[in-house]
């Protein structure tokens, strides 16, 4: 068996990560089975007494039980008594005066009698297992092997069948052919572009995660994990749908049905998976999200970046501020779970991103801002740091698309965003003394001028919000938009190659250019174009076709290789090297917004359809007549 691997919780690359955890039995052991059962046996009476003598310390109100990593197991979220917010932002579970307090107090009570009752009774049964002899010892194993096997044999029974629901008109998914010879040239070229990543990736690296298109083999990236999952398989499906594709689109659904297996991953970044297949198969999606659920058991419910799909543990990134859980992680599910519980009719997968919605609700937001970071231990935010790029962008995309999947119902959703742009705009977006207007990052209490690419894509958002905004903003926001691509496109023209870089200054003399060295690279990146394509659907300037299509040729001129397309290390240099990886998200993204950009408005319809974070299309639910399971009536 290959050793189970980490596979990370956002669609942004992160760092590499130890291997999970793995059950026993596919391991060489290095003790016989008779002698771990009765060292499982000691451990559990020592784990026993461990939580008894928690109970019996002393009581210390500096000591919070958030602080001492047995939140869920002492303070389980979802059956706690009402949440509050302590005066430092930290969550506490709290009554309602003094009658609520001595429930309280009663309920810890009981508790600690259920743990001393527990721990009497585990160490008489280690007493009782020690006194036996080895042959009853090695009988009772085989009972408990057997019991085992038998109940993993009664939960192979196969998926249930998922109840029929009325879905959405489908309307859009194919055609799109502009009228004019020359736009549909270009798209019939944006579609060769995808044909030859997609054979490359067949060709050299079917299966594997990404693709190696200089070494022309397969790629499976820290942030996917070493597992196989066919990332790029799951990323492309729809784009190759869209594209009309579907030779390589039946090659692709038959490597899904047939290999992709979550029961043999053994960790899971849970957020990037969902959004990605759940647009496809329901039943791979339903598998997938009862496996991450238990990533939403923590004291706060906010989950965990990763969890261990056999043991349902999750941990977070260690860099992430003192193990932080990410806004643009945990915030980024609420599209993908409420499609859950619509398609299954299980209401857990809305409640649970109700419940972060709620909880981020009741906190104090410095400046209106929210904190990149977000314990899900303590529920305190983490460093103060604040970004509409990395760490924090879709969010606030979420909090938008939220209400328009509802069919603009989820007004609280709406309100939220409204008031989050309002704060963007009066904290972070500054014009650079040359006119760029620019988001900045705002970190311990002051503004750094710096944009990053993956902040590029709110100029789509500002214009995907106009309508509906408040006090007659609308003009005002697609006019902030069409700033914002303005500033990114200066981004690509200022380089040699007219590719963006990952991050660029608006200070000592520069505006929209990369300083270090490690922000002038290029990994096929898909946010500028996200943001011209929605500027097109809603203003029909033709220079955003115009931008596009240099974007486009730039891309097929210096990042085009035999084996793919492959990121450039260096976009102000004539002569680039390459990083040798075609990301999942070109195929998923870049391409496809490009593919959209020079198709008519008929293809993927703004009105039915609303793209996740990944370009992943859901549809529009109308549900003003219709209530999810474990909701309030229009609001999802």
């Amino acid at each position: 068996m290959t050793t189970p691997a980490l596979l990370p919780l956002s669609g942004r690359r992160i760092p590499t990560l130890s291997p999970g955890a793995s059950s026993f039995p596919h391991h060489r052991a290095t003790l016989r089975l008779s002698e771990k059962f009765i060292l499982l046996l000691i451990l559990s009476a020592f784990i026993t007494l461990c939580f008894g003598a928690f109970f019996f310390l002393p009581d210390n109100s500096k000591h919070k039980r958030f602080d001492l990593g047995l939140e869920d197991v002492l303070i389980p979220h979802i059956d706690a008594p009402k949440e509050g917010k302590h005066a430092s932002g930290q969550v506490v579970i709290h009554g309602q005066g003094a009658h609520d307090e001595h429930r309280h107090r009663e309920e810890e009570e009981s508790l600690r009698d259920k743990i001393r009752a527990d721990h009497e009774r585990a160490l008489q049964e280690a007493k009782e297992k020690l006194r036996k002899s080895r042959e009853e010892l090695q009988a009772e194993i085989q009972t408990e092997k057997s019991k085992v096997i038998e109940d993993l044999k009664k939960k192979d029974v196969g998926p249930k069948p998922l109840p029929p629901v009325p879905m959405p008109k489908v309307v859009g998914v194919s055609d799109g052919e502009p009228a004019d010879p020359d736009v549909k040239e270009k798209r019939d070229k944006i579609r060769e572009m995808m044909k030859h990543a997609w054979d490359s990736y067949r060709q050299y690296g079917w299966g594997h995660n990404e693709l190696k298109p200089l070494a022309k083999k397969g790629h499976s990236t820290n942030i996917f994990g070493n597992s196989q999952l066919g990332a790029s398989i799951v990323d492309a499906l729809d784009t190759l749908y869209i594209m009309g594709l579907h030779e390589e689109f039946k090659d692709g659904q038959e490597w899904i049905d047939q290999n992709l297996d979550f029961s043999v991953v053994s960790t899971c970044l849970f957020f990037l998976y969902v959004y990605s297949i759940c647009t496809m198969f329901k039943q791979k999606a339903v598998q997938l999200a009862e496996k991450l659920l238990p990533a939403f058991n923590t004291p706060t419910g906010i989950p965990w970046a990763m969890v261990n799909l056999k043991s349902g543990v999750g941990r977070n990134w260690g860099w992430a501020s003192a193990g932080s859980s990410i806004l643009a992680e945990f915030g980024t599910l609420h599209m993908e779970f409420v499609h859950l519980t619509y398609l299954t009719g299980n209401p857990a997968y809305y409640q649970k991103v109700m419940h972060i919605r709620k909880l981020l609700a009741k906190m104090d937001r410095p400046n209106g801002l929210y904190p990149n970071y977000l314990n899900p231990r303590t529920g305190r935010w983490g460093q103060h740091h604040t970004s509409v790029g990395g760490l924090g962008d879709s969010f606030y995309e979420y909090l938008l698309k939220a209400w328009l999947m509802s069919d603009k119902t989820d007004t609280e959703a709406r309100k939220t965003y409204d008031d989050a742009m309002e704060a963007i705009e009066r904290h972070l977006i500054r014009k650079s003394n040359g006119g760029l207007t620019f988001i900045g990052e705002w970190k311990n209490g002051h503004l750094e001028r710096k944009m990053g690419h993956l902040a590029c894509f709110a100029g789509g958002m500002f214009a995907l919000g106009a309508d509906g905004s408040p006090d007659d903003k609308a003009g005002h926001y697609l006019q902030l938009g069409a700033e914002i691509a303005h500033t990114c496109h200066e981004s690509y023209d200022r380089t040699v190659l007219k590719l963006g870089p990952e991050a660029f200054k608006f200070d000592s003399g520069l505006e929209a250019v990369a300083v270090r060295q490690n922000e002038k690279y290029y990994i096929l990146r898909p946010e500028v174009i996200e943001t011209y394509w929605y500027m097109w659907r809603f203003t029909h300037d033709p220079k955003y076709r115009q931008w596009g299509w240099e974007a486009a040729q730039a891309i097929d001129k210096y990042c085009r290789v035999s084996g793919g397309f492959s990121g450039v290390k260096d976009v102000y240099s004539s002569n680039p090297t390459y990083d040798d990886v075609q990301q999942s998200f070109f195929l998923a993204e870049t391409l496809k917004y490009l593919y959209l950009l020079f198709s008519s408005d008929d293809l993927m319809p703004l009105e039915s359809w609303v793209f996740n974070t990944e370009a992943h299309p859901l549809p529009v639910l109308h549900l003003a007549n219709i209530t999810l399971p474990g909701s309030e009536p229009a609001q999802l």
